[in-house]
């Protein structure tokens, strides 16, 4: 076969083709010769026609077996049409005989091969491209009997590869037998399987070393999850319906769940924490990582994310965790849980279409019975009081005390606009009961307001606020019942007169700053002071700052107190310096609608000029909730702050959202411990390992501590001996004036005259 990588047999170099218009010429010419003869020999023509027909018979039989011994013979490949379908075909191709008289290789096989079309041994082309290391005509028997047979060899350039054949009979003989072997190239899909095993291997040990599992779903009812999941989970499968998958999740995380798997919300990562019963059949905290991914023109809509298993973390963090959202008399939830709980049920709310009640209790005239009975016995009211309210929480619900005798229940709403009024009487009876002994004879009563989310508010807060509007709108009544309306507003709201004549007092310059002291506890002396705001009128009335500052916050005034606070704190520590005292820290505390301005750098940056203090000596004061209001922005504010030299101070710590973690990122020089924790010391053991591992963590982070409400000398001792850095509260001095101040200084600098002589 010209230059094709094929053998043929010598009998194909010798075959003719038969021509039927050559032998139809022959037959009409014998035939005319024969009838000839008869015409012109009448005598002899029977025998001619005789002679004619037998000799027409044995030709035609002649022909007849010449043309079945050459089909059955005949070996030989139609060269043309073979090389014209299979020369370029983009897959490699092999035919052959099985006596490899005749081999043909197609030019996609010789280029892997490495042959060229006049290579002379064609067989040992065959063998290798079958993989077949030695000649073994057995193996033939293999490849013909399979239908896909693979085999793995190398091209000239050394590298694998990998093939399989489809070999099938194209024509038999009866000694020979010539087959068409078809090859797919599976090298790249090879390697891709490997790269893709060892992807998966990797991808499954990184999981599985980080315990981390995966949840994914393209219609939200049929779950996906992996190994590690199945694990954790004990499940019995890698696949659970919504159910099944819901059923593992705590009833009062249920909600969580629905809200994150109705979610249509695709712009970023979603985070909540909900407990799982495990395989242990016990509940664990889980972090849930989801997100939502709409469909494509390529792709399916998926959800799902990563679960981690947090425990461990949840365990660590029960201290603070308790500190954070522990009412410490009661033992329920404080007002700072409520806040966050409430505000992931309002989104859910708007989400699952779901409503919830919330319920703000008051116990009416609870300072008479403090003041008659005790707080002993005032805080056994309270404690039982929280008891009666958490019989009546519903799943996904919750209980809380809010402050001092206020409380407030969170309860799932089924459709019933009487279940808040009928849930309250029947707390109102529970709590009535409990006047016996010391306490016969007194009343016990509550009143109550309510209001529904997320109708009746734009979040958690509001909702909140418009329920106490309620419970303030009663005319005094004792357990009074009361829903929120919208026209409550004019009565509670309307009220404008203290914002107005508080306006005129900034004017009329009525502000002034007090200042209580902070002490070394080492040392004994003053390090530094905090200035507090009073409002003190020209009759000598002072006003609290708890009655004018929540309305200085709800109008434009905040922004005017904070920058008084701010001036006249760095003016009088610098007076106080050319005085000749000895430097100290003023502290001075900032709203947070003044934290979160872009410029408060700039502000604090001229007020120090403007005074000429030194930034060493001004301390900024935040809470943990205004700090992590935004935590990005407060990092960079901070930083901010940082960079101009002053000091910055985590204010009420364990009252907002406390976490430890936070102390890592959070750039603070001083840690203030709540005085809620420092009341109870001497007796409360669990306070005390509360502070001291808080002072202990701070210290490891070079974060100097100070206590708020020392009020006696046992509490001072055993925070000095806790390692606490420095002391603030009445045991020191109450905030006072300037020249209150001065005379603490002065008894300062006489003690160091005299502990020199």
């Amino acid at each position: 076969m010209n230059n094709q990588a094929q053998q043929k047999p010598r009998s194909s170099s010798r075959t003719r083709s038969f021509n039927p218009l050559a032998a139809a010429l022959i037959i009409v010419a014998a035939s005319a010769v024969v009838i000839g003869y008869c015409i012109n020999v009448p005598e002899n023509a029977r025998m001619a026609l005789i002679i004619y027909v037998c000799t027409m018979v044995c030709a035609t039989l002649i022909l007849a077996i010449s043309g079945w011994i050459y089909k059955n013979k005949k070996t030989s490949v139609d060269e043309k049409d073979i090389i014209k379908i299979t020369e370029n075909l983009n897959t490699e191709m092999i035919i052959w005989s099985d006596d490899f008289e005749y081999v043909y290789i197609n030019k996609k096989l010789r280029d892997l091969l490495g042959i060229t079309a006049d290579y002379s041994d064609k067989k040992e082309g065959v063998w290798t491209a079958f993989g077949i290391n030695t000649p073994d005509p057995t193996a033939l028997s293999k490849i013909v009997g399979s239908n896909s047979y693979e085999s793995t060899f190398r091209n000239p350039s050394g590298a694998f590869v990998s093939i399989a054949w489809s070999t099938s009979q194209v024509k038999k003989y009866k000694k020979r037998a010539v087959y068409l072997s078809t090859g797919f190239n599976l090298t790249e899909l090879k390697k891709m399987r490997v790269n893709l095993a060892n992807a998966n291997d990797f991808f499954h040990s990184a999981m599985e070393l980080a315990e981390i599992g995966l949840v994914m779903s393209t219609d939200k009812k049929v779950f996906r999850v992996s190994p590690e999941m199945v694990n954790m989970l004990g499940l019995k499968s890698g696949t659970v319906n919504i159910n099944e998958y819901r059923a593992l999740i705590h009833p009062n995380d249920r909600i969580q769940f629905d809200g994150a798997v109705r979610s249509r919300d695709t712009s970023d990562v979603k985070n909540i924490e909900i407990r799982l019963r495990s395989a242990d059949g016990n509940y664990r905290w889980f972090s849930h990582r989801f997100k939502s991914i709409t469909s494509t023109g390529n792709s399916l809509p998926l959800f799902g994310g990563a679960v981690i298993d947090v425990t461990e973390e949840h365990e660590k963090d029960i201290l603070i965790e308790r500190l954070a959202y522990i009412d410490e008399v009661t033992e329920i939830a404080n007002r700072n849980k409520l806040v966050v709980t409430g505000q992931e049920i309002y989104d859910s709310c708007k989400v699952l279409d779901y409503s919830f009640w919330i319920i703000v209790l008051d116990i009416d005239r609870f300072h008479i019975i403090n003041d008659t009975c005790g707080y002993s016995n005032g805080n056994y009211i309270l404690k039982n009081f929280a008891h009666i309210l958490y019989k009546f929480v519903t799943p996904g619900g919750l209980a809380a005390r809010i402050s001092g005798d206020n409380f407030a229940l969170l309860l799932r709403d089924y459709g019933d606009d009487e279940m808040p009024t009928r849930t309250v009487k029947s707390i109102q009876d529970e709590f009535a009961k409990l006047a016996v002994d010391e306490l016969a004879s007194i009343s016990l009563t509550c009143s109550a307001g309510f209001s529904k989310m997320p109708e009746d508010g734009r979040s958690f807060l509001e909702v909140m606020e418009h329920a106490e509007f309620a419970l303030k709108s009663n005319d005094g009544t004792q357990s009074s019942i009361c829903g929120y309306e919208p026209s409550m507003h004019d009565s509670i709201i309307g009220d404008t007169e203290l914002e107005k004549a508080l306006a005129l007092a900034i004017e009329n310059n009525e502000l002034q700053l007090y200042y209580q002291p902070k002490i070394d506890l080492n040392t004994g002396r003053i390090m530094g002071v905090e200035a507090l705001i009073r409002w003190i009128k020209p009759d000598g009335t002072v006003i609290s700052p708890d009655a004018f500052v929540p309305i200085a916050e709800s109008s434009h005034l905040i922004g005017k107190i904070s920058e008084f606070v701010l001036n006249e704190g760095c003016r009088q520590n610098k007076l106080w310096q050319k005085m000749g005292y000895p430097p100290i820290v003023m502290s001075i505390n900032f709203a947070s609608s003044d934290f979160y301005q872009t410029d408060l750098k700039d502000k604090v940056y001229e007020a120090l000029a403007r005074s000429a203090l030194p930034p060493q000596w001004l301390e900024v004061e935040l809470t943990e909730t205004l700090a992590l209001k935004d935590i990005d922005f407060a990092i960079d504010q901070m930083n901010r702050l940082r960079e101009l030299g002053v000091k910055l101070a985590m204010d009420d710590f364990g009252t907002g959202y406390s976490s430890l973690r936070y102390l890592q990122i959070l750039p603070i020089t001083l840690l203030k411990l709540d005085r809620s924790f420092i009341i109870d010391i001497e007796h409360d053991n669990i306070s005390f390992e509360i502070v001291s591992a808080v002072i202990r963590i701070a210290k490891s982070k070079k974060i100097e501590t100070i206590a708020e409400g020392i009020e006696n000398n046992g509490q001072q001792s055993i925070l000095r001996s806790a390692g606490c850095d420095y002391g603030q509260g009445y045991l020191y001095g109450k905030p006072m004036p300037p020249e209150k101040i001065q005379e603490l200084f002065e008894q300062n600098v006489r003690r160091d005259i005299d502990t020199k002589r």
